[in-house]
């Protein structure tokens, strides 16, 4: 038997209890791990209220970082007591869980334990948005919504190593300062950014808004546009955007909208390894600093969402077993 945290029904946080389930098993293509730090993501937010269809009793968790304690059948690229990764495993919410091998990352000497696990959902999302989605150019301007989020202050510094004009958005004080950190050009609020983003460009907007918050900010994002710019919505953080009018799009300048998933951007080892290499290498050097706001015990997996969900948390947020 092992512990892990097992919503028995959809609801609030307080669904979430820790629990004895039975102790997984490693099967053909797979890897047992034993967990080091597991990654709180919103998507499992929208899983435990049901916002996301899910079988229950439901174990949260896609993304952690671990030892591996046992190699299924057919496995070859690892061995016990290797490092991995995962931003595409399940059930991580635990203190083991099993992972397929071919989404495993290798996780590099000068990578903690705990980097490792706030890396590869977040970092591998910045990675494709600014490479693949929109590839950003030098001397481009860009706007991102809640830069001081996790994705969004891996997105800045990303963003500035490539010669790019950062603009973002926050709520607070705090989170302004850990924005300025992370190499933002210029921090706004919310309140009517739109129109001090176009004060801010002479008139123009920008060339591409990086938005994971979603209803609230998806008017203002179109609006900061340029002509032929493109609005990459990659979350909802504040819930779905309601249906629009695809005439907008023409209106505002004959603009570009996508709604990207990561797990269309990982669609073979090779782009999974380019992407979780990149990022990996990037934090080991020093050049990517990643920033883990908050730490809970395994058991306080309830706290967490509550906390993501009423945005007190920065950077990224992990569960230890």
């Amino acid at each position: 038997m092992t512990k892990a945290i097992v919503a028995r029904e959809a609801g609030g946080p307080e669904v979430l209890e820790l629990a004895e389930v039975d102790q997984p098993v490693a099967g053909p293509g797979e890897l047992l791990i034993k967990v080091a730090a597991a990654g709180v993501n919103f998507i499992e937010t929208y899983q435990r209220t049901g916002i996301y269809n899910v079988p229950f009793p439901f174990t949260p968790g896609g993304e952690a970082a671990g030892t591996v304690v046992a190699v299924g059948d057919g496995v070859e690229d690892f061995a016990v007591g290797d490092r991995v990764a995962t931003a595409q495993g399940s059930r991580t919410y635990a203190e083991c869980a099993v992972i397929e091998a071919d989404k495993a990352l290798p996780v590099p000497d000068g990578v903690s334990d705990e980097v490792a696990a706030a890396l590869p959902l977040q970092g591998m999302t910045a990675h494709y948005l600014i490479n693949s989605t929109f590839r950003v150019e030098p001397g481009q301007t860009v706007l991102t919504h809640a830069g001081a989020g996790g994705v969004g202050l891996l997105l800045t510094q990303l963003l500035k190593a490539k010669g790019v004009r950062v603009i973002t958005t926050v709520s607070t004080d705090e989170k302004e300062a850990l924005a300025k950190g992370a190499g933002a050009d210029v921090v706004l609020r919310y309140e009517g950014f739109a129109d001090k983003v176009r004060e801010l460009t002479g008139g123009e907007g920008v060339d591409v808004v990086y938005d994971g918050v979603g209803r609230d900010t998806f008017d203002g994002s179109l609006a900061s546009l340029r002509v032929r710019g493109m609005l990459v919505l990659f979350g909802a953080a504040s819930g779905p955007v309601p249906a629009f009018d695809i005439q907008r799009l023409n209106s505002g300048g004959s603009l570009f909208l996508t709604r990207p998933t990561m797990v269309h951007y990982l669609r073979n080892p090779q782009e999974r390894r380019w992407r979780a290499q990149e990022i990996f290498d990037a934090a080991a050097s020093g050049a990517l600093d990643v920033r883990i706001g908050a730490r809970y015990p395994l058991a306080d997996a309830a706290q967490a969402h509550r906390d993501l969900e009423g945005r007190k948390t920065t950077g990224k947020v992990l569960l230890v077993p």
